[in-house]
């Protein structure tokens, strides 16, 4: 992580709020990458499948290459942290299609850290930053079939389930559904989470 020279007055900071801060990646945040990736029920909530065995090298890696806001796929990848600068978890703007408006969100909570409403504060900052700084229109989810908290969560923040993709998913010896989830510019104001 970077020293900072002197103590920062994080009164006005738009990427925070009284409990949770987002920052950029550093490259020694690879050991949260590599430690929730031992997480098997959460990873497959996240990616819809068994990840092979997680490695200290693409961790690093991972870290790395998404440091610094340096991100070569399209994604712009945050760390969670609480008001005490522990990481929660990790947040990225991503699928952002400036044409159209449309973008999507990807976010993992530490294990040890869930259902405390990290997610749901960071969520909406992250939501602010798009909606009302970037002028999209339109965030896009999918929720694996069975991720209750994720669906309770995306409702909290006013987005209405759109539809069900029908057994997409092979996982675990059956096919899973995906819950679809949106949320426009204007219903998002007018949930006043801001």
């Amino acid at each position: 992580m970077e020293k900072q020279t002197r103590a920062t007055d994080f009164s006005n900071y738009f990427w925070q709020d009284e409990v949770v801060r987002l920052r950029a990646i550093q490259p020694d945040d690879w050991e949260d990458d590599y430690v929730g990736k031992f997480d098997t029920v959460g990873r497959r909530l996240l990616e819809a499948a068994v990840e092979l065995p997680p490695t200290i090298s693409a961790s690093k890696k991972f870290a790395e290459e998404n440091a610094h806001f340096s991100s070569a796929n399209g994604r712009i990848m945050f760390t969670i942290e609480d008001s005490a600068g522990d990481a929660v978890g990790g947040i990225n703007l991503n699928s952002i299609d400036e044409r159209n408006g449309t973008f999507s969100i990807g976010m993992v909570i530490n294990k040890e850290r869930r259902g405390k409403g990290y997610g749901t504060r960071a969520m909406i900052i992250l939501l602010k930053y798009a909606f009302l700084e970037r002028r999209l229109n339109k965030f896009n989810d999918q929720v694996l079939e069975g991720n209750e908290g994720s669906a309770r969560m995306l409702k909290k923040l006013g987005c209405l389930q759109e539809g069900t993709r029908r057994q997409v998913i092979y996982m675990n010896g059956q096919y899973l559904d995906e819950w679809l989830f949106g949320l426009t510019k204007e219903e998002f104001v007018r949930h006043d989470l801001r």
